[in-house]
């Protein structure tokens, strides 16, 4: 709620083991989540030709708009935690 009145950021981690950074503009009791503005973060890890070393993992981001979030794919959600701990 603090993050809608205030329109602060959160971080949402997601069971696909993304991370979501936005603002929420709405929410409901089952986590459903309305997003705007908000940075997909993820990591990828580059497949390998043969006889090469493992690769290293690559952080990937993107930016999204607007976004409907189911409440099932939902972990944690966290404030951002520079701006709430002042």
């Amino acid at each position: 709620m603090k993050s809608v009145k205030n329109n602060t950021q959160v971080l949402i981690n997601c069971r696909n083991n993304e991370k979501l950074l936005g603002h929420v503009k709405a929410f409901n009791r089952h986590c459903n989540v309305v997003l705007e503005n908000l940075k997909e973060m993820w990591t990828e890890v580059p497949k390998s030709g043969k006889g090469k070393k493992k690769s290293k993992p690559v952080n990937k981001d993107c930016y999204i708009s607007k976004m409907f979030l189911h409440g099932d794919s939902v972990i944690i959600v966290l404030g951002n935690p520079l701006i709430t701990g002042k």
